[in-house]
């Protein structure tokens, strides 16, 4: 299975609702949402897609730059390579786009690991979870994302959640700092029996994070994701000897190294497992499984992934065996994509895996011509 060429296509999904974090907006009903979709073919002709989803807002990659690395440097790069032999596809991606505390453009990466899976599963005719030698499970249950500085419409969301039947919430916080308390108060007592995670996304200094922590033990929060900057490890590790509240890391672990050095400085007791941002499945699957024999949680993670990364995220959360509602909230923002047969939205939040080889969805052709942002 050699690569013959690598297909690019810069994408503007519709979005049905606006999605702020901490640093902005990440898509809107206005603009849309840049996505990058991925097409690998071989020589034999099967082909596999993945995707990339970058945002200015969480990383340095743009849409614009996915774009550019892929063709000018990625794909020449790889024509001719053993699609099967991952560990090269790496090794010369690296070598290509190099990086400094990490690798260099995970996320436009990500995209071509994630294709290569699809491709490898298709050529095989086996799934994501029987490529890894595990077995397949056709549900995950999805956590319900609440992104608002208002207490009010918070607390209306978190009943939404609860009467449809979701297990877990996802609250973003420090959009208003001075409401925050307000707000995690409004969804705890709207939906108190709910898996609860608060997401800080980076908003905090060491003490704003123990003052607000304290309160947040109080209310019954479960676990305080990303409360300090991705790169002070040891903030939050004396944020960890301050409080007893669980802390998760989501932007300060983006390779398995990160995981290690986390590991050695104390710094959390959780790690978010992102596909998008640990560079596709691959590393991913790697910085999961060094997380989970050190005896870390894991947590489940996404970028607003369209159905193609939600579905192969989902693969890799139940092959790492996270029980906890995850994050991917594609769902709850893009209005539609171009998968026409990929995974099911059930009620409660509980999404249906396809039983077809690799990823195990179909992309439409001319939906993905029709949303193309060039």
């Amino acid at each position: 299975m050699k690569i013959s060429r690598i297909d690019v296509f810069p994408l503007r999904l519709p979005m049905k609702q606006n999605f702020l974090i901490t640093g902005g907006s990440v898509g809107g009903v206005d603009q849309g949402a840049p996505h990058v979709y991925v097409r690998v073919v071989d020589d034999q002709g099967v082909e596999g897609w993945g995707e990339a989803r970058p945002s200015h807002r969480w990383s340095d990659e743009t849409l614009e730059s996915v774009v550019t690395t892929l063709r000018r440097y990625i794909a020449p790069a790889l024509t001719g390579v053993d699609a099967e032999d991952l560990e090269t596809v790496h090794r010369i991606m690296n070598r290509e786009i190099k990086g400094a505390l990490g690798i260099g453009q995970p996320i436009a990466k990500a995209a071509v690991d994630t294709a290569l899976h699809d491709l490898i599963g298709k050529g095989r005719n086996v799934r994501l979870s029987g490529l890894w030698l595990g077995p397949f499970r056709d549900t995950l249950r999805l956590s319900y994302l609440i992104s608002t500085p208002d207490p009010e419409e918070a607390a209306e969301k978190a009943r939404h959640a609860r009467e449809a039947g979701f297990r877990g919430v996802d609250v973003k916080i420090g959009l208003d700092p001075r409401r925050d308390v307000e707000v995690l108060e409004a969804v705890k007592a709207a939906a108190p029996d709910l898996f609860f995670r608060v997401d800080a996304n980076q908003a905090y200094t060491l003490p704003q994070a123990v003052r607000l922590a304290k309160r947040m033990e109080a209310l019954g929060v479960d676990v305080f994701e990303q409360p300090l900057p991705a790169g002070d490890l040891f903030g939050h590790a004396e944020l960890r000897r301050k409080i007893h509240l669980p802390v998760a890391l989501d932007e300060s672990v983006w390779t398995p190294g990160d995981v290690i050095r986390a590991v050695r400085l104390g710094a959390c007791d959780a790690i978010v497992v992102k596909c998008t941002k640990m560079g596709g499945l691959s590393g991913a699957k790697r910085c999961g499984e060094i997380a989970r024999e050190a005896g870390l949680e894991l947590l489940g993670g996404g970028l607003t992934e369209s159905s193609l990364g939600l579905a192969a995220s989902a693969h890799l959360f139940n092959y790492l065996g996270i029980e906890t509602p995850v994050d991917l909230n594609g769902p709850f923002f893009l209005k539609e994509d171009p998968v026409r047969e990929g995974p099911q939205i059930l009620q409660g939040g509980t999404v249906r895996l396809p039983d077809r080889p690799g990823i195990g969805c179909r992309v439409e052709e001319a939906d993905v011509e029709r949303y193309l942002a060039e």
